[in-house]
């Protein structure tokens, strides 16, 4: 829809479409009360069992983890078993409070701004959508929400924590703390913080009016104007909300720098303990006022510069001016031709999480109906434990034949299954998580360029991520190795890499979920196979006879264990179905 042209036929544009816009706001609002004590009190519920069930195993498996840590030296494991109870005893109260602001907030704003959805271009039933929609919808995603905690708290934890128990210490040394600059850490972060707290605090006040009213007059210009969020109607609903709700933006921001405001003058600590120097640590706590002014400055377009002085607080002194809080590279970067002439789009974490898990499906009925992935991987993915070939091998796989599908395309970026789509430093989420792991990526990909792999050597390097390292599997299918042990060794590093970078990604809330509906097809088309197998082989009224008969045994051993020996006689007609009971 064009918007109108003019100021007055835009401020009547404005005034026809304004009790539009009232009557979906209060319809939400009520919406979002009725919801909003139901949707609170289901997370609650649900996260605070999940915490404190979980709690014994979380305190046990911590402190055994942290004893038989590699990586730790006696005096640090000490100190640390320490120091650690006073996270756990925040971790419950922390994490039950956030539940229930988190729920009430879900549970109010969700069902207004589907409210307001449901009235987008290509909806039908306006009326019905606009009552239904963020009722149901609601409900199902806050059960989402706790299933994708209990992922974190459950299969997320236990793998970082393996991670501190087994890696090893580099070079053979383990880190070890030194106890002469412990007194002056702890003396240097008190002061950071007595300080920087109650300075940040009265920057941020004095500065919030100028947030509030920038913001207003920026999101007037525009619905005057009708450019930025009010250029499509649709948009108009929510970008109004956005107008009314700008203050608690405001409040936000102010009450998020407080807040961080704490740790960046506790860093005056590390900054001692680092430099070995409680003058560097002095030094730091007036350089961080001088790093948030200039980082706010930037953030409302102000003048650059600062009111406050920048010491020095590194003994190198290109180090002392890299700011936590500066914008990264990639986004002073500009837009490649080659990116310009692939589809720009605009990507999320998520869409590109659902994105890998499609390719992992694509590529696991292949490989399920090629023999590669067993149904021994497919349980031991199931049960976490033994091969990693589906939990870890397949998704690094598909990130893999990414890079070489990029590196081959000479691409700036990350070139998707599609080959039209690339994300780039333009379009990339604008997500610290993504930063992680997005740079790691290209690096690996430049590696690979630099290689200048052959057929043979790119069909190796995959095997390789798709078996976890596993060389006994590649000799079985005969893969053909580099004849270089040089050549070996370095595929061999990119490979772990790859896994590694795969492994902390497969820590991600929603990966977990996506990951037991990939092994469920996997499962499924593994049973699909070996059914189309059998039934060449074995008449339908013996596999059924069979099938009955191998279920019958199951749930007879079940009830009756003390019954060994007949039970050992029927082994090997179950051991025969074994495909089948998989399912």
């Amino acid at each position: 829809m064009e918007p109108p042209k003019g100021f007055l036929a835009s401020l009547w544009s404005f005034i026809c479409f304004l009790p539009y816009f009232i009557g979906l706001l209060l319809l939400g609002i009520i919406k979002g009360i009725i919801f909003c004590p139901v949707i609170c009190l289901m997370m609650t519920i649900g996260n605070s069992a999940i915490i404190l069930g979980l709690l014994p195993a979380h305190v046990l498996w911590t402190y055994y983890c942290i004893l038989r840590a590699k990586q730790l030296g006696p005096v640090l494991k000490l100190l640390t078993c320490i120091c650690i109870p006073v996270f756990l005893i925040l971790w419950p109260v922390v994490s039950i409070g956030a539940s229930i602001i988190g729920g009430a907030l879900y549970g109010f704003l969700s069902p207004i701004f589907a409210t307001f959805d449901a009235v987008g271009e290509g909806k039908t039933n306006d009326i019905f959508h606009c009552f239904y929609d963020g009722t149901w919808s609601t409900i199902k995603h806050s059960f989402t929400i706790v299933r994708d905690f209990k992922d974190v708290c459950f299969h997320s934890y236990f793998s970082l924590m393996d991670d501190l128990r087994q890696k090893q210490a580099p070079d053979g040394k383990y880190y070890e703390i030194r106890l002469l600059y412990i007194p002056g850490a702890i003396v240097a972060g008190g002061l950071g913080v007595l300080i920087d707290v109650p300075v940040i605090s009265v920057v941020a006040l004095c500065k919030s009016p100028y947030m509030l009213f920038k913001g207003w007059h920026r999101l007037f210009h525009d619905l005057i104007g009708r450019e930025g969020p009010f250029l499509e109607t649709i948009c108009v609903p929510l970008a109004g909300l956005a107008i009314i709700l700008w203050p608690l933006a405001v409040v936000g921001a102010v009450l998020g720098s407080m807040v961080t405001s704490i740790f960046l003058g506790a860093y005056a600590g590390v900054v001692v303990y680092q430099e070995s120097s409680l003058w560097f640590g002095l030094r730091y706590i007036i350089s961080a006022l001088s790093i948030y002014d200039e980082y706010s400055n930037d953030i409302l377009d102000m003048p650059e510069g600062s009111c406050f002085p920048r010491p020095q607080y590194r003994k190198k002194a290109d180090l002392s001016r890299t700011s936590t809080f500066s914008r990264p590279s990639s986004f002073k970067d500009p837009p490649s031709r080659t990116s310009s002439l692939r589809k720009p789009i605009d990507l999320k974490p998520l869409e590109l999480l659902e994105r890998l898990f499609k390719e992992c499906q694509r590529h696991g009925e292949i490989w399920v109906s090629e023999g590669l992935i067993t149904a021994k991987d497919i349980e031991d993915a199931k049960c976490n434990s033994g091969s990693q070939v589906v939990s870890i091998g397949l998704p690094a796989y598909c990130l893999l034949q990414a890079l070489l599908r990029s590196a081959m395309a000479n691409s700036p970026g990350i070139l998707l299954s599609d080959s039209v789509t690339e994300i780039t430093s333009s379009n990339r989420p604008k997500d610290v998580f993504f930063d992680w792991f997005f740079n790691p990526f290209l690096i690996i990909k430049e590696q690979i360029k630099a290689e200048n792999l052959t057929e043979a050597e790119e069909d190796y390097l995959s095997k390789l991520v798709l078996f976890c390292g596993n060389i006994g599997r590649l000799k079985d299918l005969n893969v053909s190795l580099p004849e270089s042990e040089r050549k070996r060794a370095e595929l061999g590093a990119l490979a772990r890499r790859l896994q590694g970078i795969t492994k902390s990604v497969s820590r991600y809330p929603t990966f977990r979920r996506q990951f037991d509906d990939l092994v469920k097809t996997l499962t499924e088309d593994l049973a699909k196979k070996n059914g189309d197998s059998e039934s060449t082989n074995v008449p339908k009224t013996m596999q059924k006879s069979n099938s009955a008969l191998a279920r019958f045994q199951k749930s007879f051993k079940r009830l009756t264990s003390s019954n060994n020996g007949r039970y050992e006689e029927s082994q090997s007609q179950s051991d025969a179905l074994r495909d089948l009971e998989i399912l």
